[in-house]
């Protein structure tokens, strides 16, 4: 079985929260207390703490667009990258980076879109199409 990976970070409302990674997202709830709450991200573990989130600058670049730093993301197979991204349109949620691909033809094609949460944690997702070339170069 692969590692998974773990992240905490502060949100400004559980319930916000819980609605938009398990409802938009489709991330199934874990353990919880009246402070914190986690969710199967993808087959990670995210721990959402009641707090103020983390700053971000735009001041990551992606292609020719600035993107929030820090950001947490994943990577997804192309069809579940797809369908997430068809979930997150008819959810109405804003992008900062809309669904598009980057590196088209090259070593690392992908899919890319930047959304943030209701809190305004950025997040990343990438699709590709093989997942053995995401480190190809």
């Amino acid at each position: 079985m692969p590692s998974i990976f773990h992240l905490a970070f502060h949100v400004h409302d559980l319930d916000a929260s819980r609605h938009f990674y398990g409802t938009v997202l489709g991330c199934r709830e874990g353990r919880s207390t009246d402070t914190w709450v986690d969710f199967d991200f993808f087959g990670h573990q995210i721990s959402l703490h009641l707090g103020t989130p983390f700053a971000t600058t735009n001041t990551g670049k992606v292609g020719e667009h600035m993107v929030p730093m820090p950001h947490l993301g994943v990577i997804l197979q192309m069809a579940q990258w797809q369908a997430l991204a068809d979930r997150l349109t008819e959810n109405n949620v804003a992008f900062v980076l809309p669904p598009g691909i980057r590196f088209a033809g090259q070593p690392g094609e992908q899919a890319t879109m930047f959304f943030c949460d209701p809190s305004g944690n950025p997040i990343e997702v990438k699709g590709f199409a093989d997942l053995d070339t995401v480190f190809a170069h």
